[in-house]
């Protein structure tokens, strides 16, 4: 009888060992299926949050570049107004020099006339302003 029971017992030991080990292997598949979950969730917070600030990066480059064109521009304009700023002073002095300087005006014309090719007939008027002549056809 002892053996029987022996065996009995052995039996229940084993049978109890197993239903622990079913028991104890079903919640760590459910602690690791947690603990995977909350990995992946990780995972993709911190993807969110990666694409979020790369996303702010690049607007903040674009905000950088364009201030930089603006501030090109704004030069670029500045220096073309000063250019034009000579370019009148310069007409004004040249204007201003030329007032009563007939006798140079004649000379400027006869050098320019000198150096073009063609035929031309100058006739000068009441006025100092020359006729010109077209080429006979």
């Amino acid at each position: 009888m002892k053996k029987t029971n022996i065996l009995g017992l052995v039996v229940l030991l084993t049978l109890s060992s197993c239903s622990w080990y079913r028991e104890y292997d079903r919640e760590q598949s459910y602690k690791d299926a947690e603990n995977r979950g909350k990995s992946i969730l990780i995972e993709s917070e911190s993807s969110k949050k990666a694409m979020i600030e790369t996303a702010k990066a690049e607007n903040e480059s674009a905000t950088l570049q364009a201030e930089a064109k603006v501030k090109i521009a704004k030069a670029e304009a500045q220096a073309e107004i000063e250019r034009a700023y000579g370019v009148a002073k310069a007409n004004e002095i040249i204007g201003n020099s030329l007032k009563g300087n007939t006798e140079y005006l004649k000379y400027l014309m006869i050098q320019n006339m000198q150096g073009e090719k063609g035929e031309r007939i100058y006739i000068p008027t009441e006025a100092g302003l020359p006729i010109l002549e077209a080429k006979p056809h």
